[in-house]
C-alpha cells in the first residue's frame, strides 16, 4: 500500500482556485480508482488534460489462446523471446485468465514518438535484464536489476532504456496490486515482522513538467484493444500533486527473508497481493535450522491455484535444468514438488542462491500461442524416475 506523497506545487485546499504566474488557473484533476472510494492523487497541470484532437487507429492486441482449459505442467524458455525495438511490441502474452496477464518483453529502444496508458490495469514490471528511467506523469523512476516497477491503471509512461539487452517480467493486473494486508496494521503502516518496509519503496522525486502544445500520441490499452489517441498538450504537464496514487520502485534484494527450525511455506515471501492473485519474491536465504530439517520444499497439491514462477538468477534447489529466464506453470489441480534428487541434494545444506518471482493465480490461466513458442512440452514428465 504505497503511502502519501507530494511532489511539486500544490495549493493548500484541494479544489481551490490555484493560479499561475500570469493570473490563469491550473487545471486540477483527480486521479483515482475503485470510483472515489480507492486510492487517489490531486494533480495540477499546465493544461487541462482532456483535449483530445484524432483518434487515429484501434487495433486489437488480445492474446491469441492455444490452450483454454489444460491440467499439464509447462516450462517456457523466457530469453528465446525475440528481442524487438518497439516496446509494446516485444510484450509477448504468455499466460492469461479474466484477473491478470503475464508477459514477457524484450525492448531494444527507446520509447520515443508515444506514450503509452493501460486504462484497464495495474503493470507490475519486474526488470531482470536493462538499467534506465521510466519517466511519468506522476515523476520520473530511475531502474536497475531487480526492481519492480508499480504503475497503477491510468498512469500515462514511457520507458528508456540505456542498452538494449532489456528483458522485463509484466504482471498485468485487472484487480488493484497492494502491498500484503497481513503485514500492515489498521493505518497501512508495514509492520515490524515484515519483509520490507516504507523505506524500501522508492517513490518519484523528479517531476518532468513540460509546457508544450502541439500533437502528442498516447496509446491507449482498452479492453486488449489500443487506441491511437491525439492530444493537444503534452501529457507531462504536471506542476505537482499529492495523493495515494502513483507508480513506485521496489527492489527484489529489498526483501527481508523470513526463515525458520523447518520449512517455511510460500506465504512468507508474499510481496504483492490482490484478491485474484498473489506475487512472492524467493531471495538468497538461510535454511532451515532443525537437525533434521529438509530444506526442499515438500510436495503439494494446487487444487485451488496455478503456480508460475519465473526463475531469475542462482541456484534452483528444488528443480533440476532450469535457467535464468524459464518460467514453470504448476496447473492447479494436480500436486507438484521436488524434481527427483532435490529432496536429497538439500540435506544438509545451509543456505541458498536463488532469486525468482512466483505469482500464483486463483483462477486457472490459459495457455497463449506466444507460450508454445518458447514451451518444454515434456517438462510434466520430468517428475518421473
Amino acid at each position: 500500500m504505497p503511502f502519501y506523497h507530494k511532489l511539486g506545487k500544490i495549493p493548500p485546499k484541494r479544489h481551490t482556485q490555484f493560479r499561475k504566474p500570469d493570473g490563469s488557473l491550473y487545471a486540477e484533476q483527480l486521479f483515482g480508482t475503485i470510483g472515489f472510494d480507492g486510492m487517489s492523487t490531486n494533480s495540477y497541470h499546465e493544461h487541462r488534460p482532456t483535449q483530445v484532437k484524432e483518434i487515429r487507429k484501434q487495433y486489437s492486441v488480445a492474446p491469441k489462446i492455444a490452450k483454454e482449459n489444460h491440467i499439464q505442467s509447462y516450462r517456457l524458455r523466457g530469453f528465446q523471446v525475440t528481442p524487438e525495438n518497439d516496446y509494446l511490441e516485444s510484450r509477448k502474452t504468455v499466460l492469461t485468465n479474466s484477473d491478470c496477464s503475464i508477459i514477457l518483453a524484450a525492448p531494444k529502444q527507446l520509447q520515443t514518438d508515444y506514450f503509452y496508458k493501460n486504462s484497464d490495469a495495474d503493470e507490475l514490471i519486474f526488470i531482470h535484464k536493462g538499467t534506465g528511467k521510466l519517466r511519468t506523469h506522476l515523476g520520473n523512476l530511475d531502474f536497475k536489476y531487480g526492481d519492480y516497477l508499480l504503475v497503477p491503471r491510468g498512469v500515462i509512461y514511457k520507458i528508456d532504456f540505456d542498452t538494449e539487452d532489456n528483458r522485463l517480467f509484466i504482471v498485468e493486473s485487472r484487480r488493484p496490486i497492494y502491498t500484503p494486508k497481513r503485514y500492515r496494521n489498521y493505518f497501512g503502516q508495514l509492520l515490524e515482522h515484515s519483509p520490507f518496509c516504507e523505506r524500501d519503496l522508492r517513490q518519484p522525486q523528479e517531476l518532468e513538467t513540460h509546457n508544450e502544445t502541439g500533437d502528442f500520441i498516447i496509446k491507449v490499452k482498452k479492453q486488449d484493444d489500443i487506441f491511437e489517441m491525439v492530444y493537444a498538450t503534452h501529457p507531462f504537464d504536471v506542476v505537482g500533486y499529492d495523493g495515494y496514487n502513483y507508480p513506485y520502485a521496489f527492489s527484489i534484494h529489498d526483501f527481508e527473508p523470513i526463515t525458520g527450525r523447518i520449512h517455511q511455506p510460500p506465504p512468507v515471501h508474499q510481496t504483492f497481493e490482490t484478491d485474484a492473485f498473489v506475487v512472492c519474491s524467493f531471495v538468497p536465504r538461510l535454511y532451515d535450522y532443525h537437525p533434521d530439517s529438509i530444506p526442499a520444499p515438500y510436495n503439494h497439491s494446487n487444487i485451488d491455484s496455478d503456480e508460475v514462477l519465473y526463475y531469475v538468477d542462482g541456484d534452483f534447489m528444488s528443480r533440476n535444468d532450469i535457467a535464468a529466464g524459464h518460467i514453470s506453470l504448476h496447473p492447479a489441480g494436480i500436486p507438484h514438488g521436488p524434481h527427483p534428487g532435490a529432496t536429497e541434494r538439500s540435506i544438509g545444506k545451509v543456505k541458498t542462491d536463488e532469486l525468482a518471482v512466483m505469482v500464483d493465480t486463483f483462477k486457472p490461466l490459459k495457455v497463449t500461442e506466444e507460450a508454445l513458442k518458447i514451451a518444454d512440452e515434456e517438462y510434466f514428465k520430468s517428475w518421473l524416475e
